[in-house]
């Protein structure tokens, strides 16, 4: 951007979120993060959901949310006693479109990710008792540690492989990427027709069963077979 076109402005704009890849010094821009709710069965009957085949449904995080990196440091939030973790798969689209078909969908992902959705459960439930938005619980600073993207011309697009999150070396979550009720062609070709999605765009898959509160000083392991792995220090 030239010094004219900053002039334009009545504040500096904001810094442009990215998302660094693995094994390159390249940087991935980051447009929305969407997120899907209770894509695996086990999960959903935890959270007192039916675990049958319903439509997907999705909610959003802010790209300034993203905490990115391999190795970082999560400050325990205000306004809320009961923050969980939720390990996912990330997938990262460079190409975007409306009514994109489940056939068509893979062509659009550029690459895939650990993430973790940070959520303040308390204030979530509050937000679902009332018939509310989920943002207060969901959409907090700080709430979607990602690692590097995987590129899928280095992984391919991971279909099965264990997903699984660790409290100080302690299992919390395990499971495995088939068990997501949706695919992730299934989730995109669903998103699209409620969504235009875009380059930059990405999407945080579900978590399985096992979620559970942090603490602080607590070291959560993060890690899916095949795409990466990443340690977030609760403070």
């Amino acid at each position: 951007m030239s010094a004219a076109d900053e002039s334009r402005y009545v504040l500096a704009p904001p810094p442009v979120t990215v998302l660094p890849v693995q094994g390159d010094d390249a940087l991935f821009p980051v447009r929305r993060v969407y997120c899907v709710g209770r894509n695996y069965a086990a999960h959903a009957v935890e959270m007192g959901h039916d675990p049958n085949r319903e439509p997907p449904f999705f909610f959003q995080k802010n790209p300034d949310n993203l905490l990115p990196g391999e190795h970082s440091v999560f400050p325990y939030p205000a306004a809320s006693q009961d923050v969980h973790h939720e390990v996912e798969l990330v997938v990262a689209l460079s190409r975007g479109g409306r009514d994109i078909s489940a056939s068509q969908a893979l062509a659009c992902v550029w690459g895939y990710a650990v993430g973790i959705d940070m959520t303040r459960r308390d204030l979530q439930a509050a937000a679902k008792a009332a018939g509310r938005p989920w943002e207060v619980g969901k959409a907090f600073e700080h709430s979607a540690p990602c690692g590097s993207l995987a590129p899928v011309a280095r992984v391919g697009h991971p279909q099965q492989g264990d997903i699984r999150l660790l409290v100080n070396g302690v299992p919390r979550q395990q499971g495995d990427l088939k068990q997501m009720i949706w695919t992730v062609p299934e989730i995109i070709a669903h998103l699209s027709a409620l969504f235009e999605l875009c380059p930059g765009d990405l999407i945080m898959t579900g978590t399985p069963a096992g979620v559970g509160a942090v603490a602080r000083g607590d070291i959560l392991d993060a890690r899916i077979a095949g795409v990466g792995a990443i340690q977030v220090t609760v403070v």
